[in-house]
């Protein structure tokens, strides 16, 4: 007689699902391997043809950044049977499957996962979309709501309303999505026996402060205090309310099987066996595995190889029916086919094409260089199959004298640029240099109208020879939430960084003589303040209470100059800022002081100089390194001596007229990775 273990896999290796055989010779288990074997023929035995529209629910989670959204997913896959509850209950961010998300506890990357609920006799199909909750990240949020009918608002009990609650909320209110409001870390009680609970230690934290927290979802959001659910997503505490209320008030997706195919492309993903993974949310019609379709952009037809739902890996399904949400895979070979917003029909049978929201835009451009110059190839090829994943970064070749070749990338803020960066160097095992961010500047001639992110193209505008009318730089509307008694800092803060329009307005419900209120600042600022340290700043002058987001504002003319760097008196061009002239003279001082620390003496005295077109605004002198010359000299006249240390002395004025001085790549990343001076 074989062991469970091994007759379970041989179940499986009969069903041809090999991939399960290697999870059960792992764990060496037969009730792992049994469950794993009976949950895949489960999903297998789907038939979408049971789900019509009146059956299914699509939403999102949305929230500020940490407020548990990841945690929540786990607990409603774990509710529905989706996924097995683990023993001790270890089961986290199960949506969250890049290591940069693990390590870093956010989400990066929009996921799309299946579930199947029974409620009062019916069997729903329950599609989650996961988004972020980092500022950077708002176009995967705006991406995901758009084939969505509700949301679940997500506010923490601790923290409250913050900054991202609010850019969410209205994100998807202006999408018209029913909003159902849930206040998490609490439990399965009613928001009035919080102080009891407190007390008895049930409370999911001891800080959360459910009644006031309600309060401020009402005055801020117009939110009904009877509609709030509150739950503790860490301990499921009370997330069958949510699963019900999913049901009862979210409205099922419009849409009739029996219309001309109609599938709206909301993501996609590359596989380097299958090419290009499209989610689709189907509009209308039937999609099956083997359909020939057309998209409504590109004109171009494709053969659909296979269709399925992520329940929450993908399980494949033979089609797809009105209202719901999916994944095809077809013979689409380059990511870039893949326009998010597009609309696909079946071929020879044209609809028209859904309105498709505007594609992300980059705010941040930084130059990518390898340490290595030789590994510049490598290079180039981990960030096209990276970006293949990512379809909100720009890329584009650059080449420096001080770096050599390398690629200038556009991003959607720091945090996506230093994600990226990380990823890079986890899943390609890249060594990197990245240069200082910039953001995009309208220059504005007389003749025409140029977009320049790359310092090094920007033109002098002291120079009449290049007929420049103005500089327009892109600002930003800023909001940020802090409590009351760090307000003069943070105002202090703001102005600092050129922040305008600087307005402010009690948060809570509560009186503004209350001691722990909370205060909503917005202010316009130029972006290229925060894209340096200004979260830090304001993270350490609010003792981390702060919390901050931002939406585009446009352009705004401004006093700008481009900022050069020289070695004795040549230009570093992977050095050049776009400063604000107020500004010039002490960002000057700062980046010299980090030029002088790193750069190795040369045998010639090494003038450092920050200059803003003629006019060099801060100076640092290298010191030479000196030889000896007198060390072998006796005795003797003294003017001896000084025959040879003039003899030095002229060779080094000839090597400085001559010599270059050389700045190592080590050098250039540690200048580039140090924030103080």
């Amino acid at each position: 007689m074989l062991p469970a273990w091994r007759r379970a896999c041989l179940s499986v290796i009969l069903q041809g699902k090999p991939r399960t055989v290697v999870y059960a010779f792992s764990r060496h288990a037969s009730t792992t391997a049994r469950s794993a074997t009976e949950g895949k023929a489960g999903k297998a035995a789907l038939r979408m043809e049971d789900f019509p529209c009146g059956v299914i629910r699509n939403f999102s989670i949305i929230a500020h950044i940490d407020h548990g959204k990841s945690t929540l997913a786990d607990r409603l896959l774990e509710l529905t049977g989706t996924i097995s509850t683990t023993l001790n209950g270890a089961n986290k961010q199960v949506l969250d499957k890049l290591k940069v998300e693990r390590e870093r506890g956010i989400t990066v990357k929009a996921q799309t996962a299946s579930m199947v609920h029974d409620f009062e006799g019916l069997t729903y199909l329950l599609n989650l979309i996961d988004t972020p909750g980092h500022v950077d990240f708002s176009w995967e949020v705006s991406r995901s709501m758009a084939a969505c009918q509700g949301a679940l608002l997500l506010v923490d009990a601790t923290q409250g309303v913050q900054a991202q609650s609010l850019s969410v909320f209205h994100t998807a209110r202006e999408r018209g999505l029913k909003i159902i409001p849930v206040l998490n870390k609490v439990g399965d009680w009613g928001l009035h026996e919080a102080e009891s609970l407190i007390k008895s230690s049930k409370i999911d934290l001891p800080a959360a402060q459910p009644e006031r927290i309600t309060a401020q979802m009402q005055s801020t959001f117009g939110i009904d205090p009877e509609d709030v659910i509150a739950i503790s997503a860490k301990t499921g505490a009370n997330v069958g309310a949510v699963l019900k209320a999913i049901i009862e008030r979210i409205p099922p997706p419009p849409g009739s099987p029996s219309e001309k195919l109609k599938a709206y492309l909301f993501d996609s993903s590359y596989d380097r066996y299958r090419g290009v993974i499209s989610l689709v949310s189907i509009q209308d019609g039937v999609l099956h595995k083997g359909d020939k379709i057309a998209s409504c952009y590109t004109h171009k037809k494709y053969d659909i190889t296979d269709v399925g739902i992520m329940y929450p890996e993908e399980i494949s399904t033979g089609q797809l029916l009105a209202g719901q949400v999916g994944y095809i895979a077809c013979n689409m070979k380059q990511s870039s086919e893949a326009h998010i917003g597009d609309t696909l029909h079946r071929a020879g049978v044209p609809v028209e094409p859904m309105p498709g929201f505007q594609p992300a835009k980059a705010m941040v451009y930084a130059g990518i260089f390898p340490v290595d110059s030789n590994d510049f190839i490598k290079l180039e090829e981990s960030i096209k199959r990276l970006s293949l994943t990512d379809r909100s970064i720009t890329v584009q070749r650059e080449s420096s004298t001080a770096l050599g070749q390398g690629c200038r990338l556009g991003f959607l803020g720091t945090l996506h640029m230093d994600v990226f960066r990380q990823r890079l160097e986890d899943e390609y095992d890249a060594n990197i240099i990245i240069t200082a961010p910039t953001v995009p500047y309208k220059v504005i001639y007389k003749d025409r109208i140029a977009m320049v992110s790359n310092p090094t193209d920007f033109p002098d505008v002291g120079d009449v020879r290049e007929k420049v009318k103005e500089v327009q730089e892109p600002v930003v509307k800023a909001t940020i939430i802090v409590p009351e008694d760090y307000l003069g800092e943070i105002m202090d803060l703001c102005f600092s960084h050129r922040a305008e329009e600087l307005d402010h307005s009690y948060l809570d419900a509560t009186s503004a003589t209350e001691a722990s209120a909370r205060v909503i600042l917005t202010c316009v600022m130029p972006l290229s303040e925060i894209v340096t340290d200004f979260f830090d700043k304001l993270k350490s002058r609010s003792s981390g209470y702060a919390s901050f987001d931002y939406e585009d504002a446009g352009y705004k003319q401004n006093n700008l100059a481009k900022m050069i760097f020289l070695l004795n008196n040549k230009p570093v061009d992977a050095l050049a800022l776009i400063v604000h002239r107020d500004a010039e003279q002490d960002i000057g001082k700062v980046w010299v002081n980090k030029l002088h620390k790193v750069i190795p003496r040369q045998l010639f005295e090494v003038p450092i100089q920050a200059a803003v077109g003629k006019k060099v605004v801060a100076r640092k002198t290298l010191s030479a390194l000196r030889a000896d010359v007198t060390a072998g000299l006796y005795g003797g006249h003294y003017e001896r001596k000084m025959k040879h240390l003039e003899n030095q002395k002229e060779a080094k004025r000839k090597m400085k007229r001559v010599g270059t001085v050389d700045l190592p790549q080590e050098a250039f990343f540690e200048i580039m990775s140090s924030k103080g001076s």
